[in-house]
């Protein structure tokens, strides 16, 4: 591990483990969401702080991810734990194999995406993003995933701009999911919620960042909800959408 991989997994652990009083703010979010006993999928674990806390909650989990150091990592903090499973792959619309874009000072943008969405990250990051080498990692579906492993109750997804194509994947509602987005890139958060709403009757609300706080009062339907974030079109941040199925499926 040369210094610059090893200063990209300082920062993600101090971004997701080292903040006082997250975990429990965590748990006690992803509570109203998840039951003991009950499977979890996180796409795009990083370095796993969601299966630690859904772990905590009892919940079964695969943690999907392709980056080399975080699969290391994964696997020695949670491999010998009852309830996960990791596969060391990325998710996407097609079986197959796809090129994964590596930031090892910033690894939490590593990323599948296209130029063109690495550009518009760059442009609004905070500090200096760039991506140094590149890697062919397997490509699985999620229905693939589901395949293997059954129905999940809870599918976070977080894979840097590759959301929708996560989404073009499945081809079932499934009964509580988050995605990650840019408030600069709504395009796709748009895309992404016109998707879901083709597989099942959503409703939806949202986080910023990791504050662990949904953001409306309420859960609002696909199209409230989209004139709701118009009024983030354009800043600097990202955050969480979540989707809950209003009909459960059968």
């Amino acid at each position: 591990m040369n210094w610059k991989q090893r200063l990209g997994l300082w920062r993600s652990m101090l971004i997701y483990y080292l903040k006082p009083g997250q975990l429990r703010r965590m748990r006690s979010f992803y509570g109203q969401f998840i039951r003991p006993g009950e499977l979890c999928f996180d796409l795009g674990a990083h370095l796993g702080n969601r299966c630690a806390v859904w772990l905590e909650l009892g919940a079964r989990v695969v943690a999907v991810e392709p980056q080399p150091l975080c699969v290391e990592y994964l696997q020695k903090r949670f491999g010998h734990l009852e309830g996960f499973t990791l596969v060391p792959a990325a998710a996407g619309a097609a079986p197959g194999r796809a090129t994964l874009h590596l930031s090892a000072p910033t690894p939490t943008v590593s990323t599948l995406a296209d130029e063109e969405w690495r550009e518009s990250l760059a442009r609004h990051s905070r500090w200096p993003t760039r991506w140094e080498e590149t890697r062919e990692v397997e490509v699985l579906t999620l229905d693939e995933l589901i395949r293997r492993f059954g129905r999940p109750a809870f599918c976070k997804i977080d894979v840097e701009g590759w959301e929708y194509e996560v989404l073009m994947g499945l081809h079932q509602p499934l009964p509580f999911l988050s995605f990650e987005f840019l408030a600069f890139r709504l395009d796709l958060a748009r895309k992404c919620i016109q998707r879901l709403c083709l597989l099942g009757d959503y409703e939806f609300n949202w986080s910023k960042r990791e504050t662990m706080k949904l953001a409306e009062a309420r859960w609002l339907e696909a199209e409230p909800f989209e004139r709701a974030l118009q009024r983030l079109e354009g800043a600097a941040f990202s955050g969480d959408i979540y989707a809950r199925l209003k009909t459960p499926a059968p």
